[in-house]
């Protein structure tokens, strides 16, 4: 292949006039892979013609207004109508092609569709005609959401496609072409599932225009700090957004001419033919090959997808009939993989990228890092969607409930549903109103259906055959309607989703009165009573006010506990009643009150705010304020909206609150509550035996009687020299380094903090972990800042139509941890982080009778650091099993047989990272770095040999080793469950 630099001044090439494009297509045109692919020719440049619609699942309409059609005066938008018409239009012309992203409708056209239309849409598929990019259930965002509900939105997708159709409907691209910003391990996912590269429209501008400038938007991607160049992917960045070329949109939704290529006075065929090869010229100016992807599609197009597919038809007739006048422009139907695959054949060398893609700014002064923090009660009902997830697939694992229909219907549905919430218009925040309130419908609908069978699980893994099991999801703002009346012989359930027993301190909503907590076994557990701050108390219209008090009591927890909570009277074996917190005074002294346990102290001053921490052997100083950055409307200039974060450029207007302080001390917890003004307040905890604090904050609804828009932010500092360094997780994940830049405004400054933001000198260590995704940033040596509500009266004007006026109470936890600076310390904020990520489930029911569980699962064979990051039935017979390695810096060698036997398993096969294509398959494009050229086409398969035995193999075969931070995935086969025990259980059991 000539150079781009050569192309462009190459002879004229002459060439036979031709009415229908010069492609080569493989003589085995019905077989998938690459053979279906055009092939590019040489001294010409190659446009790769990619027809495609951008889906949004809910945005400015619900999921259901967009796939119906309806309320087109919201936006017209049918998705239902682009499938249908696609179809249609591939069948008349066996070139053209068409890309399609979003499973959750896909799925929902396919099965409504006749079984000869299904057929007919198997074949396209199988041609590659009708190919799929993504995969997942929604095209998800990248920030705010967490790698497992990535994994498994995506292992959704790829499963419905797998059982759908044939090996050719897997995708081999990311198409992640509206994300707003790109993160590091969403590319280690992709390259982990096989992908050959991913596509991406949005990045920030002025990186974008220097990487457009040297020929680097293509890149190799080195998305892993601790994996080895498996974790590497190749990345294109779009030439122009995802849209169509100015002037080539011909869609109904569009106002571009289309080609008229009649003998009359309307004819602009030459005219046309003349802008595209400009633009295309212009644009092979950027790229350093001679293969060139052109989209052609947008939100919602191909509605009439008629329109679309007859004028690029004549698009590709006119402008390759151009060659034999000595153009050197040969376009054709495309697709990303075949793109890709001819940029591979090519064997051009690549630059190499190590950072993320964030924060993105589509011009100056407008950075789209509102939208990391926007809507934070939706996104903690998210994250508590997912806690609950795993808890019902690893009990429904467990259970073996894989051959009940009822209990596999209701756990697709909470997939599904979660899969919904991490569309990039979803979990970001950055729909209408309405649309929220259909989103919150839709995972509340999940919740309910996923508790049956939770229930139908614990009922078969309990000697409880009538428990109810009940879950209580507003526990975060200390409801729960089975424990509202005085709870008298309640049994909690608690369940354990992490691999390693754990001690967890549980909080239970009750009434004032005398309680005595028991384990299974009959033994008495310490109790607190612990009142409610007066500020929930206070929001009667949010909550009753039934229960003012949360019961607290350890929970010891392998797998599956009980504990019984009697309601009783003061003079009933008072050592075993609950102890009432006992309120204490702010003392007047100069340096105020020190509130601590065996582990932590904590130090106020005599205003009631924190001045110092003590901890793990660490002594700093360390303060915490709420601020808010107003925002305002000047003009023209950029405004806060729900993607954008603008305060004044000049200095944000910061205000602090004022605070008053109550303290109640305990021998389990002690609670210091802090309340700022009427819509800001804090709970701040540290328990018995625990080295963290706990602060739990509660902002709203956020004023705006002086017609100003606020964003809330809480600050950490310290007397910590960070020197400008601090370190922000991806996706929950592996940490990555960050400078402050004092150059860019504050905005500029914030990234996405899903699960723990960090900031050290040579001696200490601060560390804040949160419950769900935020905004954050260190914008002063030793201070770390994290966003935790908005509400906006102006749109940002980035398509949304209205303002992020959300009024809602918004209730978190941040955590504080100081430890020592040193490598062991990262390691355990990584386990704590998992804990608090998926803490002990509570499940309840009134009953005070003996109760034993039978989970014989053997959890406890699989050492430290190594995790089960999924469990749950797969097929009826199949199971499937990830583990994780939680450390970045050691490998860990096992047996996994034992583990293995006590799930019943009798084969286990070795995948990739979704659980869809055996590993042993694997072979995605590997491309060659500019520092590392290479002669020969090369290809990534999998490092170690994939795990593929039967169980009755010799156990030294399960012997497996796990590198830093990798996931591995298996599906295993059980055998015959016990269709009498099957047939016996579902006649027992009584739904709801």
């Amino acid at each position: 292949m000539t150079s781009r630099e050569e192309t462009t001044n190459m002879p004229v090439v002459l060439l036979l006039l031709v009415l229908l494009p010069l492609i080569v297509y493989g003589k085995e045109s019905t077989r998938c892979g690459f053979k279906s692919c055009p092939v590019s020719k040489k001294n010409l440049i190659n446009v790769h013609l990619v027809p495609h619609s951008h889906d949004d699942v809910g945005w400015l309409k619900t999921m259901n207004e967009y796939y119906y059609g309806t309320s087109t005066n919201i936006q017209r938008a049918h998705v239902e109508s682009i499938m249908d018409t696609v179809v249609e239009e591939l069948l008349k012309d066996e070139r053209r092609r068409f890309v399609y992203v979003e499973m959750a409708y896909f799925s929902l056209w396919f099965n409504r569709q006749k079984p000869e239309m299904q057929e007919t849409v198997r074949k396209l598929v199988k041609e590659e005609r009708l190919q799929f990019a993504g995969g997942a259930w929604t095209a998800n965002d990248e920030a705010t959401v967490h790698y497992q509900s990535v994994i498994d939105q995506f292992t959704l997708g790829l499963q419905f496609l797998s059982e759908t159709f044939d090996k050719c409907a897997r995708p081999r691209v990311g198409w992640q072409i509206d994300a707003f910003g790109h993160s590091e391990q969403m590319s280690s996912i992709l390259a982990q599932m096989g992908y050959d590269g991913q596509f991406f429209a949005r990045v920030d501008f002025e990186e974008k225009e220097g990487r457009m400038n040297n020929r680097s938007a293509e890149m190799i991607w080195q998305a892993s700090a601790s994996q080895d160049e498996r974790s590497e992917i190749f990345s294109s960045i779009l030439y122009k957004h995802y849209s169509a070329p100015i002037g080539f949109c011909f869609d109904i939704l569009c106002t571009d001419d289309p080609i008229v290529d009649d003998n009359n006075e309307l004819n602009n065929v030459e005219d046309k033919v003349d802008q595209f090869i400009d633009y295309i010229i212009g644009m092979s100016e950027h790229y350093r090959a001679t293969n060139l992807l052109v989209p052609m599609g947008d939100d919602f197009h191909y509605m009439v997808a008629a329109r679309n597919f007859k004028n690029m038809d004549k698009l590709i007739n006119y402008v390759n009939a151009r060659q034999v006048n000595g153009s050197y422009v040969n376009i054709f139907y495309s697709t990303p993989g075949c793109y890709l695959q001819a940029l591979h054949r090519a064997q051009l060398t690549w630059p190499t990228n190590t950072q993320d893609f964030f924060p993105y700014a589509d011009k100056p002064h407008a950075y789209w890092t509102g939208y990391f923090t926007s809507r934070p009660t939706f996104k903690y009902f998210i994250r508590l969607g997912n806690h609950f997830l795993q808890v019902v697939k690893q009990l429904t694992a467990l259970s073996k409930l894989h051959n009940i229909p009822d209990a596999m219907s209701n756990l697709s549905k909470l997939k599904q549903s979660l899969g919904i919430m991490q569309h990039h218009d979803a979990i970001t925040g950055t729909c209408k109103k309405h649309v929220v309130n259909d989103y919150t419908r839709i995972l509340s609908s999940a919740l309910t259906s996923a508790e049956h069978t939770a229930k139908m699980a614990l009922q078969k893994l309990t000697s409880l055959k009538t428990g109810e099991f009940v879950s209580c999801f507003q526990l975060n703002i200390s409801i729960c309607e089975f424990t509202q009346n005085r709870p008298n012989n309640l049994l909690v359930t608690v369940y354990n989703p992490l691999t390693r027993a754990t001690k967890q301190y549980v909080r239970i909503p009750v009434p004032r009165g005398y309680y005595m907590v028991k384990d299974f076994q009959g033994n008495a557990v310490k109790s607190q009573l612990v009142p409610l701050p007066e500020e929930l108390i206070a929001l009667k219209y949010l909550r009753p006010n039934l229960t003012q008090y949360d019961l607290v009591f350890e929970a010891d927890v392998a797998k599956l506990g009980h504990y019984h909570i009697k309601s009783t009277n003061r003079n009933s074996e008072p050592q075993n009643l609950s102890v009432d917190s006992e309120m204490k005074e702010l003392s007047k002294e100069p340096h105020g009150e020190m509130v601590g346990n065996s582990l932590v102290k904590l130090f106020f001053d005599n205003n009631g705010f924190l001045w110092k921490v003590e901890m793990n052997g660490i002594s700093a100083n360390v303060s915490q304020k709420f601020l808010f950055y107003e925002a305002t409307k000047e003009g023209d200039k950029q405004t806060s909206g729900a993607y954008i974060s603008a305060p004044p450029i000049q200095g944000a207007n910061i205000r602090s609150f004022k605070i008053d302080l109550k303290i109640y001390d305990g021998p389990l917890v002690k609670e210091i509550h802090q309340h700022f003004n009427n819509w800001t307040s804090q709970v701040i905890r540290i328990y018995e035996g625990v080295s963290r604090v706990e602060f739990e904050w509660l902002v709203g609804p956020i004023p705006i009687g002086d017609r100003l828009g606020k964003e809330v932010v809480t600050v950490f500092s310290s007397d910590i020299r960070n020197q400008e360094i601090f370190y922000t997780d991806s996706n929950g994940r592996e940490m990555i380094h960050r400078k402050r830049n004092d150059t860019k405004e504050i905005p500029g400054n914030y990234y996405p903090i899903t699960g723990r933001i960090v900031l050290e000198d040579d001696k200490k260590r601060m560390t804040l972990l949160n419950d769900r995704a935020q905004g954050g940033s260190c914008l002063g040596d030793g201070t770390l800042e994290l966003m935790l509500h908005r509400r906006l009266l102006h749109d940002d004007s980035r398509g949304l139509g209205e303002p992020l006026n959300d009024t809602t109470v918004a209730r978190g936890k941040i955590y504080l941890i100081l430890n020592p600076a040193d490598n062991d310390t990262a390691t355990e904020e990584r386990l704590i982080q998992q804990e608090l990520h998926l803490p002990v489930w509570l499940f309840f029911s009134r009953s005070f009778q003996n109760i034993n569980s039978t989970v014989n699962a053997n959890f406890s064979s699989l050492p430290e650091g190594i995790e089960v990051l999924t469990l749950e039935p797969f097929t009826s017979l199949k199971s499937l099993l990830r583990l994780e390695n939680m450390f970045d810096k050691s490998s860990i060698t096992f047996n996994l047989k034992p583990f293995l036997m006590s799930l019943k398993a009798e084969k286990i096969h070795e995948t990739t990272i979704d659980g869809n294509m055996l590993l042993k398959d694997m072979k995605r494009l590997k491309f060659q770095k500019d520092e590392k050229p290479v002669k020969n086409l090369e290809y990534y398969t999998a490092k170690h040999r994939p795990l593929e035995e039967k169980l009755k193999a010799k156990n030294k075969k399960f012997e497996i080793t796990m590198e830093p931070m990798q996931i591995r995935t298996f599906i295993l086969t059980h055998k015959n469950f016990d269709v009498e025990d099957i047939q016996l259980y579902a006649n027992r059991y009584q739904p709801f």
